[in-house]
């Protein structure tokens, strides 16, 4: 069963220093090697709020606006998707996400066409 997992983190947190940076990239790094490693990890990406578009479609024309504006203080920031044998699987490999740690990961599994 696929499952995506949706990283939501605060847009306002705290700048790293230098040394917090190096640390953060070692944890994401072995997260990503252990992912892989067990072979769930079907594919993993950013997607900086920054850059996004919405859409809507309302009376037959389509609306556009430049980002996501929700009325939150957590934003959606990035995805895995992996592959895990059921639910509890999918929720371990979550937890070991840093943005668990001060954010929130959002589980969904993935509905693919029959």
């Amino acid at each position: 069963m696929k499952y995506m997992l949706l990283m939501y983190a605060s847009e306002t947190a705290e700048a790293l220093t230098p040394e917090e940076q190096q640390a953060a990239q070692a944890t994401w790094a072995a997260l990503l090697k252990e992912m892989s490693a067990a072979g769930v990890l079907e594919s993993t990406g950013g997607l900086p709020a920054g850059n996004a578009t919405t859409i809507r479609v309302r009376d037959g024309k389509t609306l556009t606006t430049d980002g996501p504006f929700v009325e939150t203080h957590e934003q959606l920031g990035g995805y895995f998707l992996l592959n895990c044998e059921n639910l509890d699987e999918a929720i371990a490999w979550a937890a070991k996400i840093p943005f668990a740690q001060d954010g929130a990961i959002e589980i969904r599994p993935l509905w693919t066409p029959q």
